[in-house]
Order: C-alpha cells, then structure tokens, then sequence
C-alpha cells in the first residue's frame, strides 16, 4: 500500500507538507493531491532550459 509520506518525500516536499495530521485529510484524498502535485526540482529543470533556449 502506498504511504503518503513517502509519495512527499519521493516528490522533495518539505515533511508534513501535505501529510500535516492538522489538516486531517483522508489517505485517498492527500494521495490524490500529491497525485496532481509538481515535483518542485522538475519543475525547475524544465523552466531553466527553456528559458535557457531563448537566450
């Protein structure tokens, strides 16, 4: 079974960033958003060689 903060630490959030046990959340529903989530060091990549292209 997946654990949510795996999915999180796999992804390079900060811990509790969407597991937080405040924000009470379902397994399912945190499942989804990490899910529809950016890996952040991706999303960095992606933005510095594009931008890279047009220099």
């Amino acid at each position: 079974m997946l654990a949510p903060p795996f999915v999180e630490w796999l992804m390079g959030l900060p811990a509790h960033w969407v597991t937080d046990p405040t924000l009470d959340l379902p397994r399912t529903g945190t499942l989804r958003i990490l899910g529809n989530g950016v890996v952040p060091a991706q999303a960095a990549t992606a933005l510095r060689l594009l931008l890279c292209r047009h220099r």
